[in-house]
């Protein structure tokens, strides 16, 4: 149990507001936090007469509160003389002694309550400090010493003595408890069981009959402990010395405690434990949490750890199985790769990486239409193909336990890197396989993948090629004759240096001007790489065009950094088209664009293109489920405005077009009507989807008519092959085995825009340059460990013509988001100026050609000649003259 001996500061002024009591006969003697529902309270009378305990009660302080909640009212009841008074919860199961004096009422404190004793809501005794520590009197019995009968007000852990959970044996008298002899047990005599025959050869052990989760009887094994499991696994880990030598069973398994791992439970200890064989959520293990019957032998060494390996034609997953609690090492032939780094996991509630077998994984609709029969096939490889690296105890913010070197320059983690050296113990939870680390690596131990690919379909082995793959600058920057980037800039607000604010008014991005001023360097590092020509950006405040905008903000700090004939500009739109007068649309955050005036010229004023909003007012749709009808609750949805500006370039036209879709992780009425308004959707593309269908199909029509070069770029929240990127470039509905739909319930411009759904029959033809230069296999954004194009670029067929290259500038979606310019979650961890983790998204680079026009000079024309003496001698003069005036 935690100490307790000193008070905080804040515990002290917590109990100086409380009332109290001055003296009182009426004490808490006992505390008793045990199994399940086992709680009780002894009181205790040390006054002459008998008390009525009306105006008395129990509360509680809950997990840190300085605020009591009630938990029993003693109201009629009394308590005798030098007499005690059990207390217990309704639900318990603890048998007292015949004549011990209790009431039964509804105790519901846990370890990290504080419990105290009222009288007229005034505080008469308590044990435990306000706030409490976490953890706090939990799996323990308090017996106040008899030396120190006095109640108090204020908690005071000297006069407690510890005894083991579950001793209920002193309550109702004041003299200790005699703890219960518990008999020694031996494995002398038992049948040992080998570990690898209770693990068997298949997803499930042998002793576990079909249908049913543990064995009918007990099973005796004996092995030596390779970890303990103090926090993540609470039990040990026990392996064979040498096994079967079968590359089918596993020579490890996973021994249950629950609690706390004795000291001399190390690991090397020999250690022998009966109980039932159990499948936990398919995790193979021995289940002794109950009668702890384990015998420890002597000390040795830990086996050494088994290279993880994975065969010809088994999945990662399959492999794992092999290896299920056992000690392994991964090296080079292990070739796991990284596919999240370090960051927390919402499935696990924790921080942790993942890696997958050869390559990082894809996301399935990034490589195929949603539901085709390749994309359903790959979100089951995808889930076959992941480990998670944990560690046993939660870190420190920033800090990665078994990579103590992490750090922005020389320690940091990519997606695509190759891990090796690390050891660990293979666990199973949350439906994923876990190796938890028991030993440390250093940034040698990564092998640093090439982190460009241009394979067409799934990553596989061999795609990230080794070396290194961090660049300061994207190889396109040089390219072409203009270049064209589009970047999400996570967030950028400027109203914590006394920017203007949003129409929303709130904040999404950096919380100090700290964080703003690191952000928007990283931003400045980021774009001035990038040396690009027209630069569209997303997630940029939406608080005006003013001296005190975001975008003024930023464009600003970028001209530091520039040359004057490289120096920015940013695109206003007209004042018809701002909202309230000043905002482009009323989100919170917006699009915007920047140009370089030196290099391309402004044609005409910017067009701001509406996209639709969805208003399903209440009761206006239905949704059937098991023959029961459900009203919907009221649907609203809206979506940013996109940005289109013509420019100028040696008389050639282009117009580039900034978007920002709905997300994904929003809410639509098609999620609600088909039941995934709080579950991912099963076609994989998120949330909302129709709604951005919607604003693909308003953003083809109003474009199809442009002349000249036309360039559509931004954050779709749409990968490669799903609906929305479909509809703008080749879907073809006679060729699909599924329908395109938009959303229903749609307005455009305050107008009724669609009342139902329609189909889609064909896309508006634009070309994903991309696909077009590296197939699908390309990404700027990573989620769950896949790996996708959010960001995309997508031209008409004369502007694809001139495409040079096309980059995705992977600084972002392959970084650990621990460097980016927020410190909530990083503790001391150090950041870097540098372009790396400056978003959350790739900047997607387009280097194209527009070569000067070749201008043929006027030819001179010749003097006539009419053959003579005087003809010759004229050119002779003029000769010489011409000669005079350029010496001159």
């Amino acid at each position: 149990m935690e100490s307790v001996n000193k008070l905080t500061a804040i515990s002290l002024a917590v109990a100086a507001a409380l009332p109290m009591m001055a003296s009182a006969d009426v004490m808490i003697t006992e505390y008793v936090e045990g199994s399940s529902n086992n709680k009780a309270i002894e009181l205790y009378n040390s006054g002459d007469t008998a008390i009525d305990l009306a105006g008395y009660k129990l509360v509680r302080y809950k997990d840190g509160a300085t605020t009591a909640l009630d938990m029993v009212a003693l109201d009629g009841q009394s308590i005798k003389s030098k007499s005690t008074k059990v207390i217990l919860n309704t639900t318990g199961a603890i048998t007292l002694p015949q004549g011990v004096d209790s009431y039964s009422g509804s105790l519901s404190f846990n370890g990290g309550d504080a419990v105290a004793l009222l009288k007229d809501d005034a505080i008469v005794d308590i044990i435990g400090d306000v706030p409490t520590p976490v953890g706090w009197g939990l799996d323990v019995t308090l017996k106040r010493k008899l030396d120190s009968l006095i109640a108090n007000t204020v908690f005071n852990a000297a006069q407690w003595e510890q005894l083991p959970k579950d001793t209920f044996s002193g309550l109702g008298s004041l003299d200790t408890p005699v703890e219960p002899e518990t008999p020694v047990f031996s494995c002398t005599g038992a049948k040992i069981v080998p570990i690898y025959q209770v693990q068997g050869a298949g997803e499930s052990s042998p002793y576990i009959a079909d249908g049913t989760f543990e064995s009918e009887a007990e099973v005796t094994v004996r092995g030596v402990v390779t970890a303990r499991g103090e926090s993540l696994f609470k039990g040990f880990y026990l392996q064979e010395v040498k096994g079967d030598n079968s590359p089918y069973t596993s020579d490890g398994v996973f021994v249950l405690l629950g609690e706390a791992v004795p000291a001399e439970i190390q690991p090397g200890v020999e250690v022998c434990v009966q109980g039932k064989v159990k499948e936990y959520f398919g995790l193979t293990q021995i289940d002794i949490k109950n009668d702890k019957k384990f015998e420890v032998g002597a000390k040795g060494n830990v086996p050494a750890p088994v290279p993880f390996y994975v065969a010809d034609g088994e999945t990662l997953a399959q492999a794992l199985e092999r290896y299920e609690g056992m000690n392994v090492v991964l090296d080079a032939g292990s070739d796991l790769k990284i596919s999240r780094t370090f960051s927390f996991d919402y499935a696990g509630k924790r921080n942790n990486m993942l890696v997958s077998y050869q390559a990082p994984l894809m996301k399935p609709t990034q490589l195929y239409p949603a539901l085709s029969a390749e994309a359903t096939a790959l979100v089951k490889s995808n889930l076959e193909n992941q480990l998670f690296i944990e560690s046993d105890y939660k870190p420190a913010d920033g800090e990665i336990p078994y990579f103590p070197d992490f750090n922005v320059e020389t320690g940091y983690i990519r997606v695509g890197d190759q891990l090796t050296n690390l050891q660990g113990v293979i666990g199973y939870s949350y439906g994923a396989y876990r190796l938890v680390a028991t030993n440390q690596i250093t940034a040698g131990d990564f092998i640093r993948g090439d982190d460009r690919t241009d394979a067409p379909s799934v990553a596989t082995k061999g795609d990230f090629i080794r070396g290194d793959d961090r660049t300061d600058a994207p190889s396109v920057a040089t390219k072409g004759d203009i270049r064209v980037a589009s970047f999400n800039v996570l967030n950028f607000f400027n109203d914590v240096d006394g920017g203007n604010t949003n129409p929303s008014g709130s904040n999404r991005g950096a919380l100090t001007l700290e964080e703003m001023v690191l952000q928007r360097t990283k931003i400045v590092s980021a774009i001035t790489a990038m040396n690009a020509d027209i630069v569209g950006l997303m997630e940029i405040a939406n608080n005006g065009f003013g001296e005190k905008s975001a975008i003024k903000d930023l464009v600003d700090a970028l001209n530091d950094k520039q040359t004057p004939e490289n120096a920015y500009s940013f695109v206003e739109i007209a004042d018809a088209d701002k909202y309230d007068g000043q905002y482009f649309g009323s989100d919170a955050i917006t699009v915007g664009m920047l140009y370089r005036g030196g290099k391309v010229t402004l044609a005409g004023a910017a067009q701001a293109i509406k996209t639709p909003e969805q208003h399903a007012s209440a009761g206006s749709v239905t949704r059937t489920k098991d023959d029961k009808a459900e009203i919907n609750p009221g649907n609203d949805a809206y979506q940013r405005h996109s940005l289109a500006q013509a420019f100028k370039i040696h008389n050639e036209s282009l117009t580039v077009v900034v978007n920002h879709l709905k997300s994904k992780g929003s809410g639509c009425l098609e999620d609600w009507i088909n039941f995934e308004d709080s579950v991912d959707p099963v076609d994989q593309q998120g949330k909302c989807n129709a709604f951005r269908v919607s604003a693909a199909k308003v953003l083809g029509e109003t474009l199809k008519d442009v002349k000249g070069d036309l360039l559509v770029i931004g954050d779709m929240n749409a990968y490669g092959m799903e609906d929305p990127i479909r509809v703008l470039t080749d879907f073809d509905a006679s060729k699909s085995d599924r329908d395109i739909m938009t959303a229903s319930w749609t307005t455009l411009d305050g107008k009724v825009f669609e009342r139902q759904g329609s189909k889609i029959e064909k896309g508006y033809g634009l070309i994903n340059l991309n696909t077009k230069a590296h197939g699908v296999g390309t990404y700027s954004y990573s989620y769950n460990g896949e790996l996708g194009n959010l960001d995309h670029a997508l031209a008409n067929a004369s502007l694809a013509n001139r495409l040079v290259d096309i980059e995705d500038w992977h600084i972002n979606s392959v970084e650990s988001n621990l460097f980016e310019y927020g410190k909530k979650f990083s503790g001391k961890l150090a950041k870097s100026e540098n372009a790396f983790s400056a978003s959350d998204h790739d900047p997607v680079i387009v280097a194209l050609s527009y070569p000067a026009p070749v201008v043929t000079p006027t030819p001179t024309p010749k003097p006539k000649n009419d053959g003579g003496a005087l003809g010759y001698l004229g050119l002779a003069l003029l000769s010489l003259f011409g000669l005079q005036r350029r010496r001159r």
